[in-house]
C-alpha cells in the first residue's frame, strides 16, 4: 500500500470549468475572477476579497496596505512558513517572534502581550492558524485595540475554520489564503486571496496586484504583477463548492485517527473541536516524545508506503537568514523548538479512505510495540530521513 501525505481533488466539473475558461473568457481578469471573489467573500463573511497568484502575494500586498516600512516591527509566530514574515521584511520590517502553545501550535497571545510592552515599534501582529487550527483571536484582538495594531490573520491553511462560530481571516483586519495545490481548496496551481472589510485597505490591494494600475494606461503607485489567471479562478470557484463538504470529511478522519491512537501513551494528538474552535485539519500532525523516535517513526512509516513530512523541521528564528541578519540563537523560543523537533504529519486528504487510517495507525503501533526507535539501524535512518527534509 502506498498512501501519500495529500492528494489534491480533481473532478469533472473542475475541469470542464477550466476547459470553458479557457475558451470562453479574457485569460486575464475574466469573468470567472470577479465572480470568485465574490464569492469567497460572501463564504468568509466579509465585504472585500482581492485574487492574487499566491498565498505570498496576498501577505505582501497585506503588509503594503497598512503602509509597513523599515522603521516597524511585525510580531509572528516562528512555528510557520517563512512567507508570514519575509512579506513584510521584504517592506523593511523587523521581525519579532513570539512563542506557542504546545496545546495548539498557535501563537500564545501572552507572550505577544510581553513583546508589545518591550517594543514600541509594533505595526501587525500575525497570529497564524496553523494546520488549520484557530489562533486564540479575543485576546489578540484586545490587545491590538489598545496598540492601534493591525491584526493580519494567516490563514494560508485554515479556509473554513471557525472561532466562535466566525470563520477565521474575517476576524482582524486582513485575512490571507493560500490556494497552493495541497490546501484544503486549490486553483489547480498557485493561487491566493486577501480578504477585508476595509474598502481602502481592498483597494490598495486591488491596484498593488496589477502594476500600481489606476487606469488603463494611468498608474498612481508602484506595483506588481500578482493577478490571479482566469482559469484558476474559474476552478476554485468549483472548489469552494466543495469545501464544507471535503472539511467535514477531514474532521472524521481526524476523529478516525484520535480513536485508533489513543491508546498509545506515547503519541499527542492534534487539538480537537471545541465550542470555541472548529479546525480544519489541513494537516493531521502527531507530536512525539523526542526527536529521535520523531525521525525514526517517519522514516519507519515511510518503509510501510506511508508519506510523512514535519511542518516545519526549522522555526523561522533559526533559518539561516535570520541567524544572519539578527543573529538569532537556539534556546530563544524553546517551546517553538521543541515542537520543531517532535512534530510528524501524516497522510490527510478528503479521498483518504477508512480502511487507509487504519493501516497508518497499525503500522504506528507496530513501530512502538517492536520499539523500532531503540534500534541503531533505524536511528541512523531516521537522521537520514530528516535530512532529506532540511
Amino acid at each position: 500500500m502506498r498512501i501519500p501525505l495529500s492528494k489534491p481533488v480533481t473532478t469533472q466539473d473542475m475541469i470542464e470549468a477550466a476547459i470553458h475558461a479557457l475558451q470562453n473568457e479574457k485569460l486575464v481578469f475574466g469573468e470567472s475572477v470577479f465572480k470568485f471573489e465574490e464569492a469567497f467573500a460572501k463564504y468568509i463573511g466579509v465585504k472585500y476579497a482581492v485574487s492574487t497568484n499566491s498565498g505570498t502575494s496576498a501577505l505582501i500586498l497585506a503588509f503594503h496596505a497598512i503602509h509597513t516600512t523599515k522603521k516597524d516591527s511585525v510580531i509572528s509566530p516562528s512555528a510557520t512558513f517563512i512567507s508570514t514574515i519575509s512579506s513584510a521584511m521584504l517592506l523593511g520590517a523587523k521581525p519579532v517572534f513570539a512563542e506557542i502553545t504546545l496545546e495548539d501550535y498557535t501563537i500564545d497571545s501572552n507572550h505577544v502581550a510581553e513583546l508589545i510592552r518591550k517594543e514600541q515599534t509594533i505595526k501587525a501582529i500575525v497570529p497564524v492558524h496553523l494546520y488549520g487550527y484557530p489562533a486564540d483571536m479575543d485576546h489578540i484582538m484586545e490587545l491590538a485595540e489598545e496598540k492601534n495594531i493591525y491584526i493580519i490573520e494567516d490563514a494560508a491553511q485554515a479556509h473554513g475554520a471557525k472561532y466562535k462560530g466566525k470563520k477565521v481571516g474575517g476576524i482582524g483586519h486582513i485575512g490571507i489564503f493560500s490556494f497552493y495545490s495541497i490546501k484544503n481548496m486549490t486553483v489547480g496551481g498557485d493561487g491566493g486571496m486577501l480578504v477585508t472589510n476595509d474598502e481602502e485597505i481592498a483597494n490598495i490591494a486591488k491596484k498593488l496586484r496589477d502594476c500600481g494600475r489606476k487606469g488603463k494606461y494611468s498608474y498612481d503607485m508602484l506595483g506588481y504583477v500578482f493577478r490571479l489567471n482566469t482559469v484558476n479562478a474559474a476552478i476554485g470557484l468549483v472548489q469552494l463548492k466543495y469545501l464544507d463538504q471535503w472539511n467535514e470529511r477531514r474532521r472524521a478522519i481526524a476523529a478516525l485517527y484520535d480513536q485508533l491512537l489513543s491508546d498509545l501513551d506515547e503519541v499527542i494528538t492534534p487539538p480537537k473541536s471545541s465550542p470555541i474552535k472548529e479546525p480544519v485539519y489541513h494537516l493531521y500532525v502527531i507530536r512525539l516524545k523526542n526527536e529521535i523516535v520523531r525521525n525514526t517513526l517517519g522514516a519507519w512509516l515511510e518503509s510501510q508506503g506511508i508519506q510523512t513530512l514535519v511542518h516545519y523541521p526549522i522555526p523561522l528564528h533559526l533559518q539561516p537568514v535570520m541567524k544572519k541578519l539578527y543573529g538569532f540563537k537556539e534556546g530563544m523560543l524553546p517551546k517553538t523548538e521543541l515542537w520543531a523537533k517532535t512534530v510528524l504529519s501524516i497522510p490527510m486528504f478528503p479521498e483518504l479512505k477508512n480502511d487507509q487510517v487504519r493501516y497508518i495507525s497499525e503500522k504506528i503501533h507496530v513501530f512502538f510495540d517492536k520499539k523500532v526507535y531503540e534500534d541503531k539501524e533505524w536511528i541512523r535512518k531516521g537522521e537520514e530521513w530528516l535530512q532529506k527534509l532540511v
